[in-house]
């Protein structure tokens, strides 16, 4: 049955160009579209520009144009730079228009009328000098629990408390670098705790993820408060209708975007607006976002759609954050990629492949190691897939340019064919990287059978002509339903491999009947070798000589275990990161193993643990919380192996620890060490275990 489904994915914010966090939820987003369209399904992809607020305001102000110059400028190099990564949007449009304009004052009066809006007083940071209220963000000080300082004003990045700003130790404003004054005004109020009981049935429905349900148990075990959805002037944004001066917090009126973005494809092409945004029946609504908006899409969004009486999401699907070479982007370290940065110097198609590759259905993290990166692209794209084309196309051309007209092993081809369905339902729930690994190991499966028949040496005697080409024929049919499955990723190599194929890559079923007898054209390159020196320009010089981190570091925000340099390091490294981390060896390019001393290496303190406790942490999708034995004293480690290990698995269990790391506090306590670990290409952390005999404060050497 024809299904009519709508995709958004998050709103791009206007004030900064694209970078390659986004890129992957663009790409995630849009391999998921082009594979329901393969399935028949009739499927929109809406976004917009997230056009309003008080950092676009500012940034105007300081290049000395207006706001609406500044959006517009940035919306066309939004678009070129989505259109250079191949995102098939059907609509992107702006949350600076008309159709958003209205949309957000008529959710707004159908809230108010229902007695869902209440006016009260707040008192806010107001900046004297800019003669502006301030955002929690425009205000930095110490942080009140921890006392690290330059903390944002709504929450800590050391200890994870959240505050106000009035909390914070010596505020200033990061606007004027003054210290703000405390004034009240009134604002309006979403009472979101009236949809509690709504919103606690689509929780705990199939509409959001399990970790997701997870994190959001505890805002309900806090209770849900009144979100503030008004903000003072001066402020960029949609003027309250019943409320001069007042402006509707960007963060009301960004998701309504999502309305008038496909409001303005419906206009242009026509179509229903109530069967997409009134019946949860008749349509999809589908949103793919980064786990940090997690919390406004799936509680305030779902709860004022449903207070204006529209429909609620089908589903959320959120994703993790990117890392580059195991660490955090930072424009410090050259690790900010821009899309256009990366346009420059790459094609799109591998890098699309690429996060495929890593892509899961969960919130983990993803990491961009720019040395796997080449290894993986050179080795699956060039080196199996187009590699079949490659090889078999010279047979059929030197044979007249048409393919046989029979297979010799139909069976085989049909068994590829039949994959069809258990990749479909791997594209489905986004396990792109289940899928990615399924259709490499069909790519072997090929290759092999090429290999086994070695049509080259038959070639050799005129009499066996004809069973080159069927054996050339066969691999060709195999090569096409290969690239087939992987229209999705690489939509504009399988636009050249259908024309070289005389085809059409347009439907997913389509591979059941082989292509027999019909003519190709001439083979061309369907994909190249990355060069690494390319690559590797991808990060400033300074950075690309530092030693670069394992592929299998994990990225921060997924990580359980302190490092001895939180800036230098992701939480979770291994071992050989940590030796690397504290090496003073030569430059080494970006990707090669760095070389240490044994002096360096000596400086790691290694010992025996015995896990005395192993514990769920609340909170948390991949950390245990780990009381370890060292004989002489326990520590607390929490680590990042919940995907591998049960706690009670691990009672009595000999590990090794580092344990001359810095004491690392995290939002769930203090971390005193670091458990080594290994992992394979699925990111599985596998705990490393010493010999019997050994016994707990040994030390390794």
């Amino acid at each position: 049955m024809l299904r009519k489904i709508l995709v958004t994915s998050a709103l791009p914010y206007a004030n900064a160009p694209l970078h390659l966090g986004y890129i992957l939820e663009a790409t995630q987003t849009d391999i998921w579209v082009r594979f329901q369209r393969m399935r028949g399904n009739d499927c929109l992809y809406c976004c917009a520009e997230d056009a309003h607020g008080t950092p676009i305001m500012i940034r105007a102000q300081q290049e000395g144009i207006t706001p609406e110059a500044l959006i517009a400028r940035t919306a066309v190099e939004h678009r070129r730079d989505l259109d250079g990564f191949l995102i098939g949007l059907d609509q992107f449009h702006s949350t600076h228009s008309a159709e958003n304009s209205h949309f957000t004052r008529a959710l707004y009066t159908r809230l108010r009328d229902a007695g869902h809006i209440a006016r009260r007083a707040v008192r806010q940071a107001y900046d004297q000098q800019a003669g502006m209220f301030l955002p929690d963000r425009y205000v930095r000080g110490t942080c009140p629990r921890c006392k690290s300082p330059d903390q944002y004003g709504d929450s800590c990045e050391v200890c994870g408390s959240t505050y106000t700003p009035s909390d914070l130790i010596d505020p200033i404003s990061t606007v004027t670098q003054t210290v703000p004054v405390w004034r009240e005004s009134d604002h309006l109020f979403f009472k979101l705790g009236a949809f509690e009981r709504m919103l606690r049935e689509y929780v705990a429905g199939r509409s959001l993820q399990s970790s997701v349900r997870a994190k959001l148990a505890e805002w309900f075990q806090d209770g849900l408060q009144d979100w503030d959805i008004s903000r003072d002037s001066p402020y960029f944004g949609i003027e309250v209708p019943d409320a001069p001066g007042k402006y509707f917090y960007v963060w009301f009126d960004a998701p309504i975007g999502y309305i008038s973005s496909f409001e303005a494809w419906r206009v242009a092409h026509g179509g229903s607006f109530d069967e997409y945004w009134k019946s949860e029946h008749a349509t999809e609504l589908y949103h793919f976002i980064g786990k940090d908006i997690s919390y406004f899409h799936t509680l305030f969004w779902p709860a004022v759609l449903y207070g204006a009486g529209l429909r609620r999401p089908t589903a959320v699907f959120a994703h993790g954050f990117l890392t580059i070479n195991g660490q955090k982007m930072s424009k410090s370290r050259g690790t900010f990629i821009t899309a256009r940065h990366y346009l420059q110097r790459l094609p799109p198609e591998p890098l699309r492949y690429y996060f495929a590759a890593k892509l899961g259905s969960g919130v983990e993290d993803i990491d961009f190691s720019l040395g796997d990166f080449v290894a993986r692209t050179n080795s699956d794209l060039v080196g199996k897939l187009v590699n079949i084309a490659s090889r078999c196309a010279g047979f059929i051309e030197r044979g007249g340019g048409r393919l046989g007209s029979a297979l010799p092993e139909p069976s085989l081809h049909g068994e590829f064919a039949a994959a069809g369905e258990r990749i479909a339902a791997l594209y489905e729930s986004r396990e792109y990287a289940a899928a990615i690994r399924e259709i490499m190991d069909l790519a072997d499966r090929a290759n092999r059978y090429v290999d086994q028949r070695k049509p080259w040496a038959l070639a050799k005697d005129p009499t066996r002509a004809a069973e080159v080409l069927a054996i050339a024929t066969e691999g060709l049919n195999l090569f096409r339903v290969l690239m087939s499955y992987l229209a999705p990723v690489l939509p504009r190599t399988a636009e050249a491999a259908a024309a070289f194929l005389g085809t059409s890559f347009a439907d997913w079923n389509a591979i059941a009947t082989p292509l027999l007898g019909n003519a190709i054209a001439p083979y061309q390159p369907l994909a190249t070798r990355l060069d690494a020196s390319a690559v590797a320009s991808l990060i400033e010089p300074t950075m690309a000589a530092a030693p670069t981190l394992s592929p299998a570091a994990a990225p921060v925000p997924a990580s359980g275990s302190a490092t001895p340099d939180a800036a230098a390091l992701p939480r979770a490294a291994r071992a050989s990161d940590v030796a690397a981390a504290l090496a003073r060896a030569a430059p080494v390019p970006p990707g090669a193993p760095a070389t240490i001393s044994i002096e360096d290496f000596s400086k790691l303190d290694l010992r025996i643990a015995r896990v005395a406790q192993a514990q769920w942490v609340e909170g948390s999708d991949k950390l245990l919380k780990l009381t370890l034995d060292l004989g002489s004293e326990q520590r607390t480690v929490f680590s990042g192996i919940r995907a591998a290990y049960q706690p009670e698995q691990l009672q009595g269990r000999l590990v090794v620890l580092v344990a001359n790391l810095a004491a690392r506090k995290m939002r769930f306590g203090v971390s005193q060490g670091m458990v080594l670990c290994a992992s394979g290409d699925d990111g599985v952390p596998l705990l490393l275990s010493p010999d019997p005999g050994a016994a707990a404060g040994m030390k390794v050497s």
